[in-house]
């Protein structure tokens, strides 16, 4: 079969909310465009994108996936993101690759602040979008009503493209608001002109006004033209449409029913002649680097990791975005030699030897590349990154099997390298290997990527929290003496220590007074090694901080004594002291910032101060209108499922980032349920304590 000559390039990401239809609408676009003769369905788990079994079980996209066609002989790619919020960082990471995205929605005015997290990162990167409003066939609102709601989550302009014909709530057709022709839809088929309908003439006149008078906010032959009652052309409107959506100064709105391929024709269209050609989105992108104004270094390959893929047979696969230059099958990059290339189908893999600038295509063998990384054979050339996104939720792993243990650092490892939404460490407290991710379905879905990909079938369960103690009160001269005889040479050592509590975050100081050589010097040493080693555990069974500890005084045996009798003393003593001393709970308190739309900052407020939370600040975002940021403490204790309650008291938009801060004591009557269930816990052989 001869490949059809090829004329252009786009790569457009479809994203939005969960359950908004992006498969679907996948699905409708690559059966148009007859890459495929027959559309399946998320239900029937057979669609080209959602693939892998964690997405069919769940019926809802875990990962990027790619799909390239071709359409009126333009090459499109188009890359399906992952709707749920807990797969946001997969999103991001491919979003700076394309060049235009399709924001797909509901209509819906309730949901509608769903989009606002990803118009901000749209806007934030200039990244050209429209809007896809879906499911008009169960469109229970007016028009207008949908339109003012995403223009209050979004910083750009919104402009109507089209005006929906609905007849008893169905959609039928459409206006287009720039030639004002009118069009029905039919199954299976494309929608064909017919007479304009006079009922929505008015409604039809005030949406394209609207429109033109946003779009001479950008050009002033238009404005100037407005102003003089001229009608501007088709054309010249279309050239308005492609040079401010390319631009990201406005963003175009299209109605449609996927399931029914109804608006995906008009939507094409739309694509081909108003989405910013691949030239435009890498001068965008490269300006920075002076990439492209110096002839010299023009054709220097420079492409980005968008996604990395671990798959059953081929291993290693890096989707990839050339921003300049070409590839070839095998060439160098980074220094590693490429393995094969691929143009994908979701699963299918088309062979290639050669790729271009704009396109989207899959790279093999790329050992020791991470997505986000640049792909040149000039070392100074770095494209800028998506910001990691702060997990916000873990579980402490267990492997089922022993054997298992060996394997998982390399297993999660790879893990990572798929989705590097997620983190894992080995705790040097709680000796427990802990996986963060963005939300619970984010870490089910890495467990059973670990048990089918890996065969690592886990255990979990909630972390343990890292309680720490310290002492209120002093004690004065602790004896703690050693003597041990056993024939030959005996152990001696003994020594007074005086105990002493420090302000919150000094650590552990250690010092001696020692005169007249009552201890001698190369004795010391084990001295301060013992009260060390007695502090990894204190009398609560937890390390202690915030601790001096002085050697003032003790006795030595000129043949019996030793470093190691003289640790043995000290640790005596200090068992016998530390219980003297108070001893207090100590739990760690991490710093939040919480993100989230104005309308919910009184429920994060309650949230906070519900969870024994300190509230700090909160105020506006400066560039985030109608948002807040909320500053406050949240023991470390009471943010396991945080997470959970933000998202349900805020849509699902809330998010926040965290880290460590100080220690901060117990309450009593708290401390001493952690204490008993602790001690039960240990008692019982099971050290699964979550602390709660």
């Amino acid at each position: 079969m001869t490949e059809k000559v090829r004329t252009g390039l786009h790569s457009i990401a479809i994203v939005g909310p969960y359950l908004s239809g992006k498969t679907t609408l996948i699905e409708s676009l690559l059966f148009v465009t007859e890459a495929i003769s027959r559309k399946g369905s998320v239900k029937d788990g057979n669609t080209i994108s959602d693939n892998s079994p964690q997405a069919r079980e769940r019926q809802m996209s875990v990962e990027v996936n790619a799909a390239s066609t071709q359409f009126q002989d333009v090459d499109f790619t188009f890359i399906d993101c992952p709707g749920s919020v807990e797969f946001a960082q997969e999103t991001y990471n491919a979003l700076i690759g394309v060049d235009a995205a399709i924001v797909v929605c509901e209509p819906v005015t309730e949901k509608v602040l769903t989009l606002a997290p990803l118009f901000k990162f749209l806007d934030d990167w200039e990244i050209p979008h429209l809007v896809f409003v879906n499911k008009m066939d169960k469109a229970n609102i007016h028009v207008s009503d949908i339109l003012n709601a995403l223009k209050d989550v979004s910083s750009r302009p919104l402009v109507a493209h089209q005006y929906p014909i609905l007849r008893t709530e169905n959609l039928i057709g459409f206006i287009d608001l720039v030639s004002e022709k009118a069009y029905h839809y039919h199954p299976g088929a494309a929608a064909d002109i017919v007479p304009f309908p006079e009922t929505l003439k008015e409604e039809e006149h005030t949406a394209r006004e609207e429109m033109l008078e946003t779009l001479a906010d950008f050009d002033d032959h238009l404005l100037e033209e407005l102003l003089e009652d001229i009608e501007p052309t088709s054309e010249e409107i279309t050239k308005d449409l492609k040079l401010d959506l390319g631009s990201d100064l406005v963003v175009p709105v299209f109605f449609g029913v996927a399931e029914q391929d109804y608006g995906v024709r008009p939507l094409l269209s739309a694509l081909l002649k108003e989405a910013p050609e691949p030239q435009t989105t890498a001068k965008r992108r490269l300006d920075n680097l002076n990439c492209l104004s110096n002839d010299k270094n023009s054709d220097t390959p420079i492409a980005q990791v968008l996604k990395t893929y671990y798959t059953p047979q081929g291993g290693k696969l890096s989707l990839v975005r050339i921003w300049q230059g070409s590839l070839s099958e095998g060439m160098t990059l980074n220094g590693i030699r490429a393995g094969s290339m691929y143009r994908l189908l979701g699963q299918h893999q088309q062979h290639i030897n050669k790729a271009s600038s704009g396109e989207i295509v899959a790279l093999t063998r790329l050992e020791g590349i991470k997505t986000g990384d640049t792909l040149t054979d000039d070392s100074q050339i770095e494209l800028p990154r998506v910001e990691r996104l702060e997990p916000v939720y873990a579980k402490a792993i267990v492997t089922e099997k022993r054997n298992d243990e060996v394997k998982l650092s390399g297993a999660l490892t790879k893990l990572l390298e798929e989705d590097p939404g997620l983190a894992w460490e080995q705790h040097g407290d709680t000796h427990e290997v802990i996986l963060w991710g963005q939300g619970e379905i984010h870490l089910q879905v890495s467990l059973d990527r670990l048990r089918c990909k890996y065969n690592l079938p886990m255990s979990t369960h909630l972390p343990k929290v890292p309680y720490k103690e310290t002492i209120r009160k002093t004690a004065s001269s602790v004896r703690g003496r050693y003597k041990h005889q056993s024939g030959g040479h005996g152990q001696f050592g003994d020594v007074y220590l005086n105990i002493q509590p420090l302000p919150r975050g000094e650590g552990f100081q250690f010092g001696e007074s020692i005169v007249g050589g009552v201890v001698p010097k190369q004795y010391i040493p084990g001295v301060e090694m013992g009260v060390k080693e007695s502090l990894e555990h204190g009398p609560l069974g937890f390390p202690v901080v915030d601790v001096s500890v002085t050697l003032t005084n003790g006795s030595y045996h000129n043949v019996d004594s030793s470093e190691q009798a003289f640790k043995l003393a000290a640790r005596q003593a200090m068992q016998t002291g530390m219980s003297e001393c108070q001893p207090t709970l100590l739990e760690p308190i991490v710093r939040l910032q919480v993100k989230t739309p104005s309308e919910f900052t009184s429920k994060v407020l309650q949230l906070l101060s519900g969870r024994r939370g300190q509230i700090l600040a909160y105020e506006a975002i400066n560039d985030w209108q109608g948002w807040d940021s909320v500053t406050g403490y949240l023991p470390q204790s009471e943010m396991h499922n945080f997470i959970i309650e933000l998202r349900s008291q805020t849509l699902g938009v809330g998010s926040f980032n965290w880290e460590y801060d100080h220690l901060q004591e117990v309450p009593d009557k708290l401390a001493d349920r952690i204490l008993a269930s602790y001690s039960d816990e240990n008692n019982n052989g099971n050290g699964n304590s979550n602390g709660k």
